[in-house]
Protein backbone atom coordinates (compact mmCIF):
# COMPACT_ATOMS: atom_id res chain seq x y z
CA UNK A 1 0.00 0.00 0.00
CA UNK A 2 1.47 3.39 -0.62
CA UNK A 3 0.91 5.31 2.19
CA UNK A 4 1.53 8.59 0.42
CA UNK A 5 3.80 9.62 2.82
CA UNK A 6 1.46 9.43 6.16
CA UNK A 7 2.94 8.08 9.29
CA UNK A 8 1.32 5.08 10.89
CA UNK A 9 1.66 4.83 14.64
CA UNK A 10 -0.06 1.59 16.45
CA UNK A 11 -1.67 3.00 19.92
CA UNK A 12 -1.99 -0.90 21.25
CA UNK A 13 0.89 -3.07 23.40
CA UNK A 14 -0.47 -6.68 22.13
CA UNK A 15 2.18 -8.41 20.24
CA UNK A 16 -0.93 -9.91 18.09
CA UNK A 17 -1.84 -6.46 16.93
CA UNK A 18 1.98 -5.84 15.78
CA UNK A 19 2.61 -9.15 14.01
CA UNK A 20 -0.86 -8.48 12.30
CA UNK A 21 -0.38 -5.16 11.36
CA UNK A 22 3.12 -6.38 9.86
CA UNK A 23 1.88 -9.09 7.69
CA UNK A 24 0.16 -5.55 5.58
CA UNK A 25 3.55 -5.36 4.64
CA UNK A 26 2.96 -1.47 5.95
CA UNK A 27 5.40 0.36 8.21
CA UNK A 28 4.82 1.69 10.83
CA UNK A 29 5.46 2.39 14.54
CA UNK A 30 4.08 1.89 18.21
CA UNK A 31 3.39 4.29 21.07
CA UNK A 32 1.33 3.09 23.70
CA UNK A 33 1.64 5.90 25.93
CA UNK A 34 -2.06 7.00 26.78
CA UNK A 35 -4.12 8.50 29.93
CA UNK A 36 -7.34 7.13 28.83
CA UNK A 37 -9.46 4.65 31.87
CA UNK A 38 -10.73 1.63 30.37
CA UNK A 39 -14.26 2.25 31.98
CA UNK A 40 -18.12 2.54 30.76
CA UNK A 41 -21.10 2.73 32.37
CA UNK A 42 -22.61 -0.83 33.12
CA UNK A 43 -26.28 0.30 31.07
CA UNK A 44 -23.74 0.45 27.99
CA UNK A 45 -25.04 -1.77 25.29
CA UNK A 46 -22.26 -4.18 25.13
CA UNK A 47 -21.97 -4.47 21.09
CA UNK A 48 -21.24 -0.66 21.75
CA UNK A 49 -18.48 -0.87 24.53
CA UNK A 50 -15.28 -2.10 21.49
CA UNK A 51 -16.15 1.12 19.85
CA UNK A 52 -16.28 3.22 23.05
CA UNK A 53 -12.67 1.53 24.30
CA UNK A 54 -11.20 1.93 20.68
CA UNK A 55 -12.08 5.70 20.48
CA UNK A 56 -11.50 6.32 24.26
CA UNK A 57 -7.72 5.03 23.52
CA UNK A 58 -7.50 7.12 20.40
CA UNK A 59 -8.85 10.40 22.27
CA UNK A 60 -6.39 9.61 25.36
CA UNK A 61 -3.46 9.29 23.34
CA UNK A 62 -0.76 11.19 24.78
CA UNK A 63 0.21 13.72 22.61
CA UNK A 64 -1.37 16.26 18.90
CA UNK A 65 -1.22 14.43 16.44
CA UNK A 66 1.20 15.90 13.36
CA UNK A 67 -0.15 16.83 9.87
CA UNK A 68 0.64 13.22 7.85
CA UNK A 69 0.07 11.20 10.97
CA UNK A 70 -2.42 8.47 11.36
CA UNK A 71 -3.62 6.66 15.22
CA UNK A 72 -4.35 3.36 15.00
CA UNK A 73 -6.23 2.47 18.01
CA UNK A 74 -8.73 -0.97 18.70
CA UNK A 75 -10.50 -2.91 21.42
CA UNK A 76 -11.67 -6.34 21.50
CA UNK A 77 -14.44 -7.61 23.51
CA UNK A 78 -15.58 -11.58 23.75
CA UNK A 79 -19.13 -11.57 24.80
CA UNK A 80 -21.06 -14.57 25.85
CA UNK A 81 -24.56 -14.41 25.81
CA UNK A 82 -24.91 -10.94 27.69
CA UNK A 83 -21.75 -11.13 29.42
CA UNK A 84 -18.07 -9.34 28.69
CA UNK A 85 -15.52 -11.83 29.27
CA UNK A 86 -12.81 -9.36 29.41
CA UNK A 87 -9.04 -11.00 30.39
CA UNK A 88 -8.94 -13.05 33.55
CA UNK A 89 -7.17 -11.90 36.72
CA UNK A 90 -6.66 -15.59 37.83
CA UNK A 91 -6.61 -19.22 37.00
CA UNK A 92 -9.80 -19.15 38.91
CA UNK A 93 -11.42 -16.52 36.68
CA UNK A 94 -9.82 -18.13 33.76
CA UNK A 95 -11.68 -21.81 34.55
CA UNK A 96 -14.45 -20.26 34.87
CA UNK A 97 -14.23 -18.91 31.40
CA UNK A 98 -13.28 -21.41 29.43
CA UNK A 99 -16.02 -23.74 31.46
CA UNK A 100 -18.72 -20.82 30.36
CA UNK A 101 -17.50 -20.92 27.03
CA UNK A 102 -17.27 -24.93 26.46
CA UNK A 103 -20.00 -26.01 24.08
CA UNK A 104 -21.48 -22.80 23.32
CA UNK A 105 -21.28 -19.77 20.40
CA UNK A 106 -20.04 -16.47 21.30
CA UNK A 107 -19.29 -13.36 19.13
CA UNK A 108 -15.69 -11.35 19.35
CA UNK A 109 -16.60 -7.85 18.88
CA UNK A 110 -13.38 -5.86 17.42
CA UNK A 111 -13.47 -1.98 17.20
CA UNK A 112 -10.86 -0.09 15.31
CA UNK A 113 -9.89 3.32 15.03
CA UNK A 114 -7.82 5.69 12.66
CA UNK A 115 -7.39 9.20 13.70
CA UNK A 116 -5.51 12.02 11.94
CA UNK A 117 -5.15 15.85 12.93
CA UNK A 118 -8.20 16.76 11.68
CA UNK A 119 -10.96 13.49 11.14
CA UNK A 120 -11.42 9.95 13.15
CA UNK A 121 -13.02 7.12 11.77
CA UNK A 122 -14.49 3.88 13.78
CA UNK A 123 -15.50 0.68 12.65
CA UNK A 124 -16.35 -2.55 14.08
CA UNK A 125 -16.22 -6.33 12.94
CA UNK A 126 -17.84 -9.26 14.14
CA UNK A 127 -16.86 -12.97 14.51
CA UNK A 128 -19.34 -15.93 15.80
CA UNK A 129 -17.00 -18.57 17.14
CA UNK A 130 -18.09 -21.68 18.88
CA UNK A 131 -16.64 -24.11 21.18
CA UNK A 132 -16.47 -27.97 21.53
CA UNK A 133 -17.48 -29.27 25.08
CA UNK A 134 -14.13 -28.99 26.80
CA UNK A 135 -13.22 -31.01 29.44
CA UNK A 136 -11.46 -29.57 32.85
CA UNK A 137 -8.48 -31.82 31.62
CA UNK A 138 -7.88 -29.87 28.43
CA UNK A 139 -8.62 -26.50 30.22
CA UNK A 140 -6.36 -27.02 32.78
CA UNK A 141 -3.75 -28.00 30.72
CA UNK A 142 -4.06 -25.23 28.12
CA UNK A 143 -3.87 -22.74 31.16
CA UNK A 144 -0.98 -24.44 32.40
CA UNK A 145 0.81 -24.40 29.08
CA UNK A 146 -0.69 -21.46 27.66
CA UNK A 147 -1.35 -18.81 30.53
CA UNK A 148 -3.64 -16.55 28.40
CA UNK A 149 -3.96 -14.24 31.42
CA UNK A 150 -3.85 -11.39 28.87
CA UNK A 151 -6.13 -12.03 26.22
CA UNK A 152 -9.87 -11.78 26.57
CA UNK A 153 -12.31 -14.81 27.19
CA UNK A 154 -9.06 -16.45 28.37
CA UNK A 155 -8.29 -17.98 25.08
CA UNK A 156 -5.93 -17.33 22.14
CA UNK A 157 -7.55 -19.14 18.79
CA UNK A 158 -4.25 -19.23 17.38
CA UNK A 159 -3.05 -21.65 20.35
CA UNK A 160 -3.74 -24.71 21.01
CA UNK A 161 -7.12 -24.52 22.84
CA UNK A 162 -8.08 -23.12 19.21
CA UNK A 163 -6.81 -26.06 17.12
CA UNK A 164 -8.36 -28.80 19.52
CA UNK A 165 -11.62 -26.81 21.13
CA UNK A 166 -12.71 -24.78 18.17
CA UNK A 167 -15.47 -26.43 15.94
CA UNK A 168 -16.13 -23.17 13.72
CA UNK A 169 -15.92 -19.67 12.86
CA UNK A 170 -18.32 -17.58 11.26
CA UNK A 171 -16.30 -14.56 10.34
CA UNK A 172 -13.02 -13.24 10.23
CA UNK A 173 -10.43 -15.55 12.40
CA UNK A 174 -8.14 -12.42 12.36
CA UNK A 175 -11.18 -10.51 14.39
CA UNK A 176 -10.80 -13.50 16.76
CA UNK A 177 -6.66 -13.30 17.08
CA UNK A 178 -7.61 -9.58 17.92
CA UNK A 179 -7.30 -7.23 14.80
CA UNK A 180 -9.26 -7.60 11.98
CA UNK A 181 -6.36 -6.30 9.10
CA UNK A 182 -9.03 -6.85 6.05
CA UNK A 183 -10.60 -3.84 8.11
CA UNK A 184 -7.63 -1.88 9.12
CA UNK A 185 -6.14 -2.62 5.21
CA UNK A 186 -9.91 -0.96 4.07
CA UNK A 187 -10.19 2.24 6.19
CA UNK A 188 -6.58 3.10 5.97
CA UNK A 189 -7.12 2.55 2.15
CA UNK A 190 -10.75 4.91 2.57
CA UNK A 191 -8.54 7.30 4.90
CA UNK A 192 -5.12 7.77 2.84
CA UNK A 193 -7.40 8.50 -0.19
Amino acid sequence: MDLRGKRIILGSNSPRRRELLKGLDIDFEIDTCNNFNECFSPDTPYSEVPVLMSEGKSAGFHRSLSDGEILITADTMVILSDEILGKPHTREEAVKMLRDLSGKEHRVITAVTLRDSSRMKTESDTTRVWFKDLSDEEIFYYLDKYRPYDKAGAYGVQEWIGYTGISRIDGSYFNVVGFPVHLVYRMLQEFIG
